[in-house]
């Protein structure tokens, strides 16, 4: 019980420095939009395909619009809320050590969301993209401007992002065969939904995978308790036969 209680003390002291940071950023709304822009900008020097081109590609597709939105409302707290459930109870050494990865990596990006506030691309005129959620629903976030609940100027990095990351590492580590691999999925689905909902930028999932690469670094994986070596195979069978007699 007390370590549970642990673990949901530091939740709420997470929670609590991402209200910080929703009050840091209020005073910073012109460097938020400031900073967007420097974005946009190194993001067309460094080739990269456009924001706007992503959405296009669904914004003829209501449905599929609707599925991208769900899956940026829905997934992302309940899928690693449960995921860190089941590494609870299931593997409590791999738990610790991916609950001091995630602890860092927010902790980091809380501090960068302070220090760097980023207005996301759909609320960047330059980028002229729709905001999906507004338009087709289901939206979590309400007007930046009398939204309490959200940071809405904390773009960079992408914690959708660096979490999948996060959860689809883990997944492979823990797990068996060579299916294990399809967990790289969530983390490319998740890039791909943030930037067509217009919620991030590329550059905002790309350094959220350079903080996850570093929170990595920093807290080591857990060493595998080493197996029982197994018995030869004629002192099983000769002690099952003496065993038999008897």
């Amino acid at each position: 019980m007390r370590r549970a209680l642990r673990e949901v003390a530091l939740v709420l002291v997470l929670l609590l420095a991402y209200k910080f940071g929703r009050w840091a950023a209020d005073g910073n709304v012109g460097a938020a939009f400031q900073n967007a822009e420097s974005v946009w900008h190194w993001e067309r020097m460094l080739g990269l395909p456009s924001e706007k081109g992503v959405q296009g590609v669904l914004l003829d597709h209501p449905g599929a619009i609707r599925l991208a939105n769900g899956y940026y409302a829905w997934v992302h707290f309940p899928a690693t809320g449960l995921f860190l459930l089941w590494l609870y109870c299931r593997r409590p050494a791999h738990y610790r050590w991916i609950r001091n990865v995630m602890t860092l990596l927010t902790g980091s990006a809380l501090l960068l969301h302070m220090v760097a506030p980023l207005a996301p691309p759909r609320m960047l005129a330059r980028a002229g993209m729709t905001d999906t959620a507004h338009v087709w629903g289901p939206a979590v976030y309400g007007d930046p401007r009398t939204d309490a609940a959200a940071n809405q100027y904390a773009a960079m990095p992408s914690l959708h992002v660096g979490w999948a990351v996060v959860v689809a590492v883990a997944l492979i580590v823990v797990s068996h065969g060579r299916w294990r691999w399809l967990w790289l999925a969530h983390p490319v689905l998740t890039v791909l939904v943030v930037v067509a909902t217009a919620n991030h930028y590329w550059l905002d999932g790309a350094v959220a995978c350079v903080l996850v690469a570093g929170a990595f670094w920093v807290v080591r994986r857990p060493q595998c308790e080493p197996h029982p070596p197994a018995r030869p195979k004629r002192l099983t069978d000769m002690r099952s036969g003496a065993q038999k007699r008897r």
